[in-house]
């Protein structure tokens, strides 16, 4: 008798602790830490805004993420109002996942993407939504290696529905560069960064914040490869 109820203690000692060491850890690597609250320039600054994205970029790419704002602290402490300090367009390609890339968190980044990162009016009134009422210093403008967008561009290919939509978006940037040397859809993809950058420059209200100091403006290509961002405008 004495020995079957010391073997039941054992069982339920050695239960509690195995659900205590889920309960605490659900199957992940590490505990998830406390976000901390980004220094106050990153709201007023274009240089820290910037610099704070590509060290963000650059822990992402080194496999060292600190995936900062992403508890339910955080999603408390910014669910009445939001104060990204970045305003980035990007690709809606699945393999750019802005927040992700650059190691930021729910409320950094005011994130507006479609298929080849192209400025369409609704686009541009995104964009000045983030700029000019969220006050965000820094605005980039991301393509990366090897866009479909882009891609479907240089070889204008018949495409279904209103995907041909976005590729007339991009044709302007193509014939710019249609006679350099080298790969024709990486070309592009550059080009199409710098061309929708001087679409972006064209708003009002971008140019008065450019012009104030208030604002960077910038371009910048995603590599697939090695999940690095490079500043090329």
């Amino acid at each position: 008798m004495d020995a079957a109820v010391n073997r039941r203690r054992f069982l339920q000692v050695g239960l509690m602790a195995a659900a205590s060491y889920w309960g605490a850890n659900r199957g992940l690597g590490k505990p998830v830490q406390a976000a901390t609250l980004p220094p106050p320039d990153l709201l007023s600054n274009p240089d820290a805004a910037l610099q704070e994205l590509m060290a963000g970029n650059q822990r992402f790419a080194q496999h060292h993420p600190t995936y900062p704002h992403q508890n339910q602290a955080r999603v408390k402490s910014v669910s009445q109002a939001q104060h990204p300090f970045a305003t980035v367009l990007s690709c809606a390609d699945s393999r750019v996942p802005v927040e992700i890339l650059f190691d930021q968190g729910v409320g950094d980044i005011f994130d507006v993407r479609v298929a080849g990162n192209i400025v369409t009016p609704e686009v541009m009134g995104s964009l000045e939504y983030g700029i000019a009422l969220l006050e965000t210093p820094v605005l980039m403008v991301l393509g990366h290696e090897r866009c479909g967008a882009v891609t479907a561009a240089v070889k204008q290919d018949p495409l279904p529905g209103d995907i041909s939509t976005f590729v007339e978006a991009i044709l302007p940037a193509v014939q710019q560069v249609q006679h350099q040397n080298g790969d024709a859809v990486e070309n592009a993809v550059a080009q199409n960064i710098k061309y929708q950058l001087g679409l972006v420059q064209a708003s009002t209200l971008v140019a008065d914040r450019l012009r104030a100091g208030t604002l960077k403006l910038v371009g910048a290509r995603y590599d697939l490869d090695t999940g690095t961002v490079q500043l090329i405008a």
